[in-house]
């Protein structure tokens, strides 16, 4: 199996990750940091704001069996990237939009699905996701690592992760591993 890496960053990083783990092609989705100045940050000096680390999912996926733009579809529709650096009550820069590129091909379809996400004026804002080059990626704490499905009844996961996941189940049943 061919390998390829995304990391993208789209608020909580606990939504991001249970649906990613849940693609066909999908190897493995890490919550974790980048794009900071802070090396090892943890998740204590990223709530702080100092950092300026964004909260991320890095995703080893198979290219034959999901491509980048399939994952992109799926970030785009897993949070709100018109709100800058926040995602509904969650606010601060960890929270930020981004889609951290591997390679220049990986760059080239980023610009070009925000691009076509911008043309369609389907949002009442701008895109604000940034696209930038992926830096060094350090692993979210292990009590992060498939957060909600240890903790389905913890209220966040309840009121803010569960209504994603199934949006996106929903959207992408075709795509998603058999049970």
């Amino acid at each position: 199996m061919a390998h390829a890496i995304a990391t993208l960053a789209g608020g909580c990083f606990w939504c991001i990750e249970t649906v990613f783990k849940r693609l066909r092609g999908v190897e493995s989705a890490v919550s974790g940091y980048m794009g900071g100045h802070t090396p090892d940050p943890t998740y204590e000096d990223i709530c702080n704001g100092d950092t300026d680390h964004a909260e991320v999912v890095q995703v080893t996926f198979d290219p034959d069996e999901i491509t980048y733009r399939e994952l992109l579809a799926v970030f785009f529709t897993l949070h709100d990237h018109t709100q800058l650096n926040r995602q509904g009550n969650d606010i601060g820069t960890q929270y930020r939009s981004a889609i951290f590129w591997h390679t220049p091909e990986q760059k080239t379809e980023a610009e070009v699905v925000i691009a076509e996400l911008a043309a369609a004026r389907q949002y009442d804002a701008p895109i604000v996701t940034a696209v930038a080059e992926a830096v060094t990626f350090y692993p979210a704490e292990a009590y992060h690592q498939g957060y909600f499905e240890r903790n389905p009844a913890q209220p966040y996961c309840q009121f803010v992760v569960a209504p994603k996941v199934a949006k996106a189940e929903a959207k992408f049943h075709g795509k998603l591993r058999p049970d």
